[in-house]
């Protein structure tokens, strides 16, 4: 900075290089200039925002044109053994309305009124946070609440996923596309095509489709293998069975239980029972189904 001669004309330079510095009545002097003072919310502030907004949603809703999500597979109402989940980032609410104060006569609180607080609370903070500190330790109600929803956040997360997981290992289930991944990746590894799921395989004939153990099986096994022996969506088929397990394998699962089958050995906890005539009967015939008969 340096002076003229002249007393009344102040002349400010730029550095060192003795250029002056222009003096651009049309531009706002910046909102540091003045102590205390920050910029207005309204329409500084939230033009600004809206315009970072509109942005960001033209560039997602591009995103969305040229990369589509994929469709997920069909659903099979039928499908006992299929856990229903939500993206990782629905998880917190997922886990939210597994309560019972939040489901069941209080879902309307649930699914309307807490998110209706949460984003609520967002949407008048501006209005109700009028502090002029920044720094957040400075805001204590303000930064309470926040840190408090992130750990609630974080923690009903991992609730969910753990629920998730246990659920999975307690009925021996693995994901459809897991189990499609595993499939693909070991078709290309022995130089085979992939597996196409949208073209239905044509199934072995049924074996000695007059055996007493029929009666036991359209009971008990069609409303979920199917009335055919067909299989559905993620269910096996009987058909051809017998290509997979032995019959002591198959006694085994029946008695047992297997994924989201039920057991149906005496003593099982099932819902139905079967008598070990009944089981070994049904192991016997389920055992003949098998691609080429014998």
């Amino acid at each position: 900075m340096s002076e003229s001669y002249k007393a009344k004309e102040r002349v400010v330079y730029v550095g060192d290089s003795r250029v002056r510095k222009g003096n651009m009545p049309n531009v706002p002097a910046d909102y540091t200039s003045y102590p205390g003072k920050s910029e207005a919310f309204i329409p500084n502030f939230l033009l600004k925002e809206w315009m970072v907004g509109c942005v960001v949603l033209v560039g997602f809703l591009v995103l969305t044109i040229t990369h589509p999500a994929p469709l997920g597979y069909p659903a099979d109402p039928t499908n006992g053994a299929f856990i229903p989940m939500p993206d990782w980032y629905f998880l917190f609410i997922y886990q939210l309305l597994k309560y019972p104060y939040l489901s069941e006569n209080y879902v309307v609180l649930g699914t309307i009124g807490i998110p209706g607080i949460a984003f609520g609370a967002l949407l008048l903070a501006p209005f109700l946070d009028t502090g002029k500190e920044r720094r957040f330790y400075r805001r204590p109600i303000a930064s309470s609440l926040m840190i408090l929803s992130l750990i609630a956040c974080v923690y009903l997360t991992k609730v969910s996923w753990d629920h998730y997981t246990h659920e999975l290992e307690k009925t021996n289930t693995i994901p459809e596309h897991i189990e499609r991944e595993e499939k693909a990746r070991e078709a290309a590894m022995a130089g085979q095509e992939r597996p196409n799921y949208t073209k239905q395989p044509e199934l072995p004939a049924v074996v000695d489709a007059g055996d007493p153990a029929t009666s036991i099986i359209q009971a008990q096994c069609l409303s979920c293998h199917g009335t055919e022996y067909e299989g559905r969506g993620n269910i096996p088929p009987l058909r051809g069975v017998g290509d997979k397990y032995s019959k002591e394998e198959i006694a085994e699962i029946v008695t047992n239980g297997r994924g989201g089958m039920p057991a149906f050995g005496e003593g099982k906890g099932g819902n139905v029972e079967l008598s070990a005539e009944e089981i070994d009967q049904v192991s016997t015939w389920l055992a003949k189904q098998k691609a080429a008969a014998e």
